[in-house]
């Protein structure tokens, strides 16, 4: 027992060590290791399950203050707004920057089974590659779109992948073949419990879903299949956004 003692207390004093001097990864490390697998064939991105997410009517312009460019909104630009005559009730970007941080953190999305883009009301087409971090404060949100609209995309430091980058409208061409087209909208006549909707209409296959990136009013869901209501209750865009990923991920198996 005395010769042992020596070796156990050795051992036990290496793994000790040897734990202490483990790192905890780094928040870069943690993302990395869950970067979003993204369909990058044809094959894939046509017959592979995922929701393609469509944010219709976002406000997301520029305007000149002074010297700069800064993104228009109605809680910093009413006096621009109000000289030319415009309504600010729906100039709020800060919807489309709420949608996206849900949508983009949102564990579907880190499963590779979602796709986001945006239309704005000014008629411009935004794709959103699945691995943008979106960042977290609203203003450098805004100058990120300020710079966006001025050099029509986006890339990655070092990498020369475009995050965010302006295309060629109108969105059906890039939505998978065949696939079907929701709008959620609040006044539609058919309310109908997410659960319970989505496995019946996109259990295996592609889903576009449409939801209006504004505080009020219709937008223009022309071009979808049928729209519906996933609640009696008027909702924030982030919160239908928050209300889809989530039955999209009980229904696949995310978690």
């Amino acid at each position: 027992m005395d010769g042992a003692g020596p070796a156990s207390a050795a051992a036990g004093a290496a793994v000790s060590s040897i734990v202490k001097r483990k790192k905890k990864p780094s928040d870069a490390e943690i993302e990395s290791y869950r970067q979003p697998k993204i369909p990058r064939t044809l094959s894939e991105k046509d017959s592979e399950k995922r929701l393609i997410v469509v944010l219709e009517g976002a406000s997301l312009e520029s305007v000149n203050v002074g010297k700069s460019y800064q993104l228009l909104s109605a809680s910093d630009h009413m006096n621009i707004i109000k000289k030319n005559g415009r309504e600010g009730i729906n100039l709020r970007p800060d919807i489309t920057h709420q949608c996206l941080l849900m949508l983009l953190d949102s564990p579907l999305n880190k499963a590779g089974l979602l796709q986001v883009y945006i239309h704005t009301s000014k008629n411009v087409l935004i794709e959103v590659n699945p691995a943008t971090r979106i960042p977290r404060v609203y203003n450098r949100f805004a100058s990120l779109m300020v710079q966006l609209l001025k050099e029509l995309s986006i890339s990655a430091k070092g990498k020369g992948a475009k995050l965010l980058k302006i295309i060629k409208n109108p969105v059906t061409q890039y939505l998978p073949t065949g696939c079907r087209k929701v709008a959620m909208t609040y006044s539609s006549d058919k309310l109908v419990k997410a659960a319970d909707y989505f496995p019946k209409v996109a259990l295996d296959v592609p889903i576009a879903v449409v939801i209006g990136a504004v505080a009020h009013g219709q937008v223009d869901t022309s071009w979808c299949d049928e729209d519906v209501a996933i609640s009696g209750y008027a909702m924030s865009a982030a919160g239908v956004c928050a209300k889809v990923t989530g039955a999209c991920e009980d229904m696949w198996g995310v978690h």
